[in-house]
């Protein structure tokens, strides 16, 4: 008998619906694994690497405990979004603190927070400009980083050095010394025992931590490929008021710059590339690829691109990332394996036979809250409470510097090793920054090769 979901590809996509992996403390109750055909299939032996895998917390809602004060650095749509999924993933969540560069931003977050959560922020705890989040920092117990990334390493900084649990959004860094930064930081946060979160919300998607636990077990055998996608149409901008600056233009259109969002394969395809580091357990060794600007009307980013990544094994990852408007969409993740392939929630063998498929119909009759943006909080509050703390930080940054060697490939035109872009001296973070007009003169679209 096979279980089939019958989830569209409409609602994955725009909530991010089943989320985390509460089957697995049930033994797998929502979902189906049965085989095809009349001969019994070998009993595949377990991919042991990914055996160390952490198993999350992914009830309804988080078990109860002491009330937590929260506070958001970034009031953006996502952070805001991010801090009202907090209030609903549990109980005793305070919201004290707010924390952004531009004044109303900050005053959106505050009416959305007392619309949504009935939370009043009171006014001295809302801090606006570049050095806000050290405020916000100073008066919570769990910090929300949800700035540009190339900020996110430096507020991280504050906040491990704070002792503060801190979830933050992806991608966590921009450039090269972003990274290094956030990996030398993630030891020093398990030292304090801090709980770090880093928005990869699919590693707290039922659907996604269920195709994870039967491939541990070995059953697409040893993984040899893969392919991950995130096309879609174009995605917003902000075009120059004459009231602004430079720096304040950049900022309020930041997803368009690669300084503030390390362009678009950084900050968006970075789920996906996520997701085959995560079920891959494998390492990178080099990326080579190419990408271009069509139809973008402010920043200096790239549209589209297409990378060939190599991993340890002789393992191939195709990365295809576009924001085009009038061109076919698509964003998923495939993994191949010696005996079979998972693909959009489903297990086949080479054959084509399903082996496995995800029954999201059942999750949502077993479980009240299945939106992935809700889980993750569900899950980190549940482990600070319960003083078994997480950290995300390395693996979310391995995958942010693979989009960072990706995009530079694609930007120079050439193969570029895992090792050598860990020596690239690339830093984005200005010293000071301040709201002033810029040198716009260097904020050019990369052009590949030598050309006549």
């Amino acid at each position: 008998m096979k279980h089939k979901t019958s989830l569209s590809r409409r609602q994955f996509l725009s909530t991010a619906t089943v989320a985390g992996a509460g089957a697995l403390v049930t033994g797998g109750s929502v979902l189906s694994s049965c085989g095809t055909g009349e001969a019994k299939p070998q009993k595949p032996a377990p991919i042991e690497r990914l055996k160390s895998w952490r198993i999350p917390t992914l009830k309804d809602k988080a078990i109860d405990g002491k009330e937590l004060k929260v506070g958001l650095v970034g009031c953006g749509g996502q952070g805001t979004g991010d801090l009202i999924s907090l209030t609903r993933a549990a109980d005793k969540i305070k919201v004290v603190a707010l924390g952004d560069v531009f004044k109303d931003r900050l005053d959106g977050a505050r009416e959305r927070v007392k619309k949504d959560a009935g939370q009043e922020v009171p006014e001295e705890n809302c801090f606006v400009g570049f050095d806000a989040y050290k405020k916000v920092i100073d008066l919570v117990d769990v910090v929300l980083l949800v700035t540009p990334p190339v900020f996110r390493p430096l507020h991280f900084e504050a906040a491990v050095q704070a002792g503060k649990h801190v979830f933050m959004e992806k991608p966590i860094c921009a450039d090269v010394a972003g990274a290094l930064k956030l990996l030398a930081l993630s030891k020093i946060a398990d030292t304090k025992k801090l709980c770090v979160c880093t928005g990869t919300q699919r590693r707290h998607q039922r659907s996604y931590v269920e195709a994870y636990k039967v491939i541990a077990d070995g059953i697409i055998g040893e993984i040899t490929g893969g392919a991950v996608y995130w096309n879609q149409g174009q995605l917003w901008y902000r075009e120059r008021q004459k009231e602004w600056t430079d720096m304040e233009w950049m900022i309020r259109d930041w997803v368009n710059w690669t300084w503030l969002s390390g362009d678009h394969i950084v900050e968006q395809h970075v789920h996906n590339l996520d997701v085959f580091n995560w079920f891959s357990g494998l390492k990178p060794v080099a990326a080579t690829g190419f990408g271009a600007r069509h139809r973008r009307v402010t920043g200096d980013q790239y549209d589209m691109f297409s990378v060939d990544y190599e991993y340890e094994n002789g393992v191939h990852l195709h990365s295809m990332c576009r924001q085009i408007d009038g061109c076919s969409g698509n964003v998923s993740e495939y993994v191949r394996g010696t005996l079979g392939y998972w693909q959009h929630n489903t297990i086949r063998d080479l054959a084509g036979n399903e082996l496995w498929k995800w029954d999201g119909e059942k999750e949502k009759q077993e479980f009240k809250q299945t939106n992935a943006y809700v889980l993750e909080f569900v899950d980190m509050i549940t482990a600070i409470r319960e003083n078994k703390p997480f950290n995300e930080t390395e693996a979310t940054a391995n995958s942010s510097l693979l989009a960072v060697l990706g995009r530079e490939s694609a930007y120079t035109g050439n193969r570029i090793t895992w090792d050598d872009i860990k020596k690239v001296n690339m830093d984005f973070l200005p010293q000071d920054p301040k709201l002033e007009n810029q040198d716009m003169s260097k904020y050019v679209v990369p052009v590949p090769g030598k050309g006549k």
